[in-house]
């Protein structure tokens, strides 16, 4: 496939603000979800021994995990269309879990589990091969060339997501700043163990079919429409 442009021109303005300034008090309701729920699912922050997450859900027909679940739209709306399916969610901002979190009480949902900090330590101690579906929706893109460094997207990542999916397991990957586009494709070309599945530019331009849209993804921050990045994880070896 022809190297995709991602240059097209927007339709909205700049970011004018980057990053969170400072997380909003949680609500009483949302304070006492994390001292009674959140210990009954949390998954631990720091690993000292290998994770299996069959055993929090042994007949689960899937396993996913979302990375950076936001205000947890996608997570909860994906957890309640696939009861049978276990959901590993990730996010280290308080009011994103606690949105989870009342998610989770009022569906009445017992197949997610939540991680209250950084995944990297939890992906990299998964047993090998669990994971059916690894996502990642609009991620802090770290524009500046100096920040680079601290996406989420780097070889080391894209190890530990290898060894953790299953040979055909799905990694999805969404932005809306070309230049993270471009750069995922980058890094996950020179790793190797995956294959791009996209053949046409609608591929990349069109969310999966049961892609539920975010309250970021509608607030168009960044330099372009969101690019929609499927790849497939090749066998250990090919």
């Amino acid at each position: 496939m022809q190297k995709p442009d991602f240059s097209a021109p927007k339709a909205y303005g700049p970011l004018r603000s980057f990053g969170r300034v400072r997380g909003r008090a949680l609500s009483d309701r949302q304070t006492q979800l994390f001292d009674t729920l959140f210990p009954t699912l949390a998954i631990p922050a720091e690993p000292d021994s290998p994770l299996d997450p069959r055993d929090w859900m042994a007949d689960a027909q899937a396993i996913e995990f979302e990375i950076g679940f936001g205000g947890a739209e996608h997570l909860i709306g994906q957890a309640i269309r696939h009861p049978h399916h276990l959901f590993l969610g990730a996010e280290p901002f308080q009011e994103g879990v606690a949105k989870a979190l009342v998610g989770i009480e009022d569906h009445g949902l017992n197949n997610v589990r939540l991680l209250a900090s950084d995944a990297r330590p939890v992906l990299q101690a998964l047993v090998p091969h669990c994971l059916d579906r690894l996502t990642i929706l609009f991620p802090d893109p770290w524009h500046k060339a100096r920040h680079n460094k601290r996406r989420l997207i780097q070889p080391s990542f894209l190890e530990a997501a290898h060894r953790a999916l299953k040979p055909g397991g799905q990694l999805r990957f969404a932005t809306d700043w070309a230049d993270y586009a471009a750069w995922t494709i980058e890094k996950v070309t020179q790793h190797g163990g995956f294959e791009w599945l996209a053949e046409t530019a609608h591929d990349w331009r069109t969310p999966p079919d049961d892609h539920i849209t975010t309250r970021y993804e509608t607030k168009k921050l960044g330099d372009c429409a969101p690019i929609f990045l499927l790849f497939t994880a090749r066998p250990q070896g090919m």
